[in-house]
C-alpha cells in the first residue's frame, strides 16, 4: 500500500506496482491531517486483511535560517514529519502486535547528527522522530513489534532537488562516496529493518549516508 498527498502519484504508484505482479492500493492522503492515520490503517486492512510493516517516509524539509521562521512553519513541519508518522504508528498497533512480524521502519535524516544550518525546523523534527522511534520500541516490545529507524544521507530525488539549485550536489560532495544516493539504494536497508532478517534489533537506527557522517 502506497499513501502520499498527491493522487496522480499514488495511482501511478499502484499500477507500476501491479504491472508487477504485486496486489496494491495507492491512496491519497496527507499525513498532516488528523484522521489521515485512521484512514491509511483502515483502507489497509479493509484491501489486505491486515498489516505487517509500517514504513513512515513521509516528510515536509522546510529549509529556513534563524531569524526568518515562524509559527506555521514549526507547525507544518511538526504535523507532517513528527506527529503524523507517531499517529499512524498508534493506529496501526492492534494490527501490528497480532502479524506475528510487525515492524515499523522511521526514516528520518543524517541531518538530526549533524549541524543542519538552514534546515534546522526539518532537521530537529527527524532528531525528534530517532527519539519517538526508541521509546516506540521499549513500549511495544512486549507486543512483538520492532521499532527502527533509516538515516539516508542526500538521496537524488525530488525533495532534495527542491531545496535549491545545486544543493542535491553539493550534499553529495560532502560525502566520502562524494555524490548523493539513488533512491534505490535505500532499498535493501529498509527491506532488512522490515523482515525477519533484523529480528533481533528494535530501537536502533541504521545510518545509510555514503560516509557522510561517522556515527
Amino acid at each position: 500500500m502506497v499513501a502520499s498527498r498527491k493522487e496522480a502519484a499514488c495511482v501511478a504508484a499502484q499500477a507500476h506496482l501491479e504491472s508487477m505482479g504485486a496486489e496494491a492500493l495507492g491512496i491519497a492522503v496527507n499525513m498532516g491531517d488528523h484522521d489521515s492515520a485512521e484512514t491509511i490503517v483502515g483502507a489497509a486492512v479493509d484491501r489486505f486483511g491486515g498489516l505487517d510493516i509500517v514504513v513512515n517516509n513521509a516528510a515536509n524539509p522546510l529549509a529556513a535560517p534563524v531569524g526568518s521562521q515562524d509559527a506555521g512553519s514549526w507547525q507544518k513541519s511538526f504535523e507532517v514529519n513528527l506527529r503524523g508518522p507517531a499517529l499512524l504508528i498508534g493506529a496501526a498497533v492492534p494490527h501490528l502486535g497480532i502479524s506475528g512480524h510487525g515492524a515499523v521502519v522511521n526514516v528520518i535524516s543524517v541531518g538530526a547528527f549533524q549541524f543542519a544550518r538552514g534546515v534546522s525546523i526539518y532537521a530537529s523534527m527527524k532528531a525528534a522522530l530517532l527519539s519517538v522511534t526508541r521509546s516506540f520500541a521499549g513500549e511495544l516490545a512486549g507486543q512483538g513489534i520492532r521499532v527502527n529507524a533509516l538515516a539516508p544521507g542526500p538521496v537524488d530525488t525530488d525533495m532534495v532537488r527542491n531545496v535549491g539549485e545545486g544543493a542535491a550536489e553539493h550534499m553529495g560532495a560532502q560525502t566520502l562516496l562524494k555524490r548523493c544516493a539513488e533512491p534505490d539504494e535505500m532499498v535493501g536497508a529498509a527491506l532488512f529493518l522490515a523482515g525477519d532478517a533484523s529480528s533481533y534489533m528494535t530501537g536502533q537506527v541504521l545510518v545509510v549516508d555514503g560516509g557522510m557522517h561517522p556515527h
